[in-house]
């Protein structure tokens, strides 16, 4: 047809893979980086805050099991790999886990009027050890490099929206 242009590769609009240098254009926002550190730095925080009040909270029992270091183990196990899914990737899951494995650490040690924070009893070694291997099931079953819903250009899911689509 006379007049109307040929849309091709080399007279349509720039959005093929010659047109940005192998990448698809992405909306226009600010850059990602910053968001993602936001987003580990607050996971990191969310896991601090686990290991503290889980330190001072985990010896709680219903006769004779310790309830309470129970809860706090399933929601490290939740916590972290919920993070990793959402950030997609075991690095999601490490910032809780290493915030609060940081905390944890520190109330293992004695202090001076002979106290600990996390003493050895029953309640104890389920909410330390049991927390380990928590913090170690949530980093190792996120897949690896599954993408972040986070970090995407796309507005909503993981699909991308084309340009040139009606």
């Amino acid at each position: 047809m006379e007049g109307i242009p040929e849309r091709g590769p080399e007279t349509g609009p720039a959005t093929g893979p010659r047109a940005g240098g192998g990448r698809t254009p992405t909306a226009a926002g600010p850059s990602s980086a910053p968001v993602a550190v936001a987003a580990y730095a607050v996971l990191g925080l969310l896991g601090a805050l686990m290991g503290l009040l889980g330190g001072f909270q985990h010896s709680w029992y219903l006769r004779p099991v310790p309830a309470s270091a129970i809860g706090w183990v399933l929601a490290l196990f939740a916590v972290c790999h919920g993070a990793g899914r959402a950030m997609g990737g075991r690095g999601g899951a490490m910032a809780p886990a290493g915030g609060w494995l940081a905390v944890t650490t520190l109330w293992l040690s004695a202090r001076p009027e002979g106290d600990l924070v996390i003493a050895d009893d029953v309640s104890g070694y389920v909410y330390l050890y049991g927390g380990l291997l928590a913090v170690l099931a949530g980093v190792l079953l996120v897949p690896a490099g599954a993408g972040s819903w986070l970090l995407s250009g796309y507005p909503h899911g993981s699909h991308p929206v084309r340009s040139d689509s009606p």
